[in-house]
């Protein structure tokens, strides 16, 4: 093979290898934050019988290029502020690996946040005003997660952001854009969700408390102490299933019995969190936290449908 083709074939495989990063920074295992509160808000207003499947799409795109542009502007700006160098103990960071500058990924945020816009048009024309204000707010704090003047995640705000948009509003306005309602049932459902799309962050941060302290992020975990931020994580994960109650009570138990299945692992993330301190094994927990969204969401989003 001559040398102009063994460059050609390095600068390829450099190509695809960037790609590949690029993807990674998407954070894909976490993108059940976004998938979850569309299903389980769709799945409500099929118990109604009002369920509209090309809605859900939509905004399941629209949900997931805002998450991916809030976690590529959180990349960008972590290693801008100092939060992310060479002793990170979680997974590789796109800009501080040096993999694309800056300006970069932070054009790459932007993009996607573009094209959540765009798929929102269907939305926006279904639900009229409501949904405009909830994508607009959306994105703007997707970007003030860890950016602009006042950055939500250096403030200790990170975890009740997620509970908002990735659970209340988000499965609200799911629910809404279906059969034009806003009802206390998709509120408690929202909250259900939101509690353990926040398990994701509050683990996170736990696992980064040290290093955010030193550069002044001031997440909740910095804020608690470790101790403090360990029994705030066990009550974001026991919360969705003490909820479960108001359907019991509301004459839909089945809605209560659907999500038993998922106690186990909520129970053994709880029992590792006691057990293992902040540390590289955390990211292990996040992939069961993970998991355990994924698996409650689909659960309650099935009994809500059958």
């Amino acid at each position: 093979m001559s040398s102009d083709a063994l460059e050609m074939n390095q600068n390829q495989m450099n190509q695809n290898q960037k790609i590949k990063s690029l993807i990674l920074a998407f954070r894909p295992k976490t993108l059940t934050a976004a998938v979850i509160p569309c299903l389980a808000g769709t799945a409500l207003a099929a118990q109604q019988l009002r369920a509209h499947w090309n809605f859900f799409f939509w905004a399941l795109a629209s949900a997931i290029f805002i998450q991916i542009g809030t976690n590529l502007v959180n990349d960008a700006i972590d290693f801008k502020k100092g939060a992310d160098d060479e002793k990170r103990i979680g997974p590789q960071r796109i800009t501080q690996a040096g993999v694309f500058s800056f300006g970069q990924v932070m054009m790459f945020g932007t993009l996607s946040f573009v094209l959540a816009m765009l798929c929102g048009i269907p939305l926006v024309m279904q639900g009229g005003f409501p949904i405009i204000w909830i994508g607009v707010i959306s994105i703007a704090l997707g970007y003030a997660y860890t950016a602009g003047p006042y950055p939500l995640a250096y403030k200790g705000l990170g975890d009740l952001f997620v509970i908002l948009f990735f659970g209340i509003i988000a499965v609200m306005g799911m629910f809404y854009i279906q059969t034009l309602k806003w009802t206390f049932e998709s509120f408690v459902l929202g909250l259900q969700i939101g509690f353990l799309a926040a398990v994701l962050i509050a683990i996170n941060n736990l696992r980064d408390h040290d290093g955010d302290r030193l550069v002044g992020k001031k997440t909740m975990a910095v804020r608690l102490g470790v101790t403090w931020a360990k029994r705030e994580i066990l009550f974001l994960i026991w919360m969705p299933f003490l909820l479960g109650l108001y359907w019991f009570y509301n004459r839909h138990p089945e809605y209560f019995i659907v999500v038993i299945p998922a106690m186990p692992l909520a129970w053994n993330i709880s029992l590792s969190i006691l057990k293992h301190q902040p540390g590289p094994y955390y990211n292990k927990l996040l992939a069961r936290s993970a998991a355990l969204h994924l698996l409650f969401g689909v659960l309650i989003s099935i009994g809500l449908i059958l």
